[in-house]
């Protein structure tokens, strides 16, 4: 029996065309937002920074493979990391069917990660992903961009995370033991190592040979990445969550 109202169609499309009314402003909303994304002032990057792809080593430069615009997703797959992060995962599982369209809209897609690039191909393998992933192994690219934390930085606690300031002391203390534990022990590594990774996204733009950084986004700031929130907030029960239950898509019972 179900505790959820109930009413008749006339009541359904009266309340539908109410929320429609809500919908439409939201996606004005988000117009607005994605225009003012834009206008942001660019940045002018003069370090140089050395990537490992397959197909060699590589500048930041080299990512747009021939194309003006570049984003990159920052994966959560530390040097020390088993496996790359969970949700993570879940969120590049979309990425291999929006590359074509995408490199066909003069943007290239791209994940960059920490680990060594044998690990990301073994783990591409595994995944059945076929998007463009680089390592940034021995570089300062994801530190620069808010992707990754120094041991001295856990130490002293002074972080900036999401364009805040964070106390990481309290994160820490938090993951010493229960899910948390649990969930960076399926990475192979303490809580303390899987906090040296944070997901994120940056864009970039090549203009007369000289790299832009023109956006990153963090947190819940990359949460319409998640191409399965977008269909569970669409879904009867929503997102329905009471913790961390998603998997990598090959290890789901069944």
């Amino acid at each position: 029996m179900t505790h959820h109202k109930t009413g008749t169609r006339e009541e359904w499309l009266a309340a539908r065309r109410e929320l429609l009314d809500a919908e439409k402003e939201l996606t004005r909303r988000s117009d607005e937002l994605a225009r003012r994304r834009q206008e942001l002032p660019w940045v002018r990057i003069d370090k140089e920074y050395r990537f490992h792809t397959d197909e060699g080593e590589a500048s930041l430069a080299d990512l747009f493979q021939g194309r003006s615009q570049l984003l990159v997703y920052h994966l959560m797959f530390g040097p020390e990391y088993t496996a790359a992060c969970r949700s993570c995962s879940a969120i590049a599982d979309g990425f291999s069917g929006s590359v074509v369209h995408l490199e066909n809209h003069d943007v290239t897609l791209s994940a960059v990660s920490r680990a060594p690039l044998e690990k990301l191909q073994a783990y591409k393998q595994r995944m059945g992903w076929s998007f463009p992933w680089a390592s940034s192994f021995g570089s300062d690219f994801n530190a620069d961009f808010a992707a990754s934390l120094t041991e001295e930085q856990l130490r002293s606690g002074a972080v900036e995370h999401n364009f805040r300031p964070l106390d990481v002391r309290q994160l820490l203390e938090a993951g010493k033991e229960g899910r948390l534990a649990e969930f960076a022990a399926d990475h192979g590594v303490d809580w303390a190592t899987f906090t040296r990774e944070q997901a994120g996204m940056s864009a970039f733009v090549l203009e007369d040979g000289v790299v832009y950084h023109t956006y990153s986004a963090y947190s819940r700031g990359i949460d319409a990445l998640w191409g399965m929130y977008q269909w569970l907030d669409r879904a009867p029960l929503g997102r329905n969550e009471t913790g961390i239950w998603w998997r990598r898509h090959d290890e789901y019972d069944g």
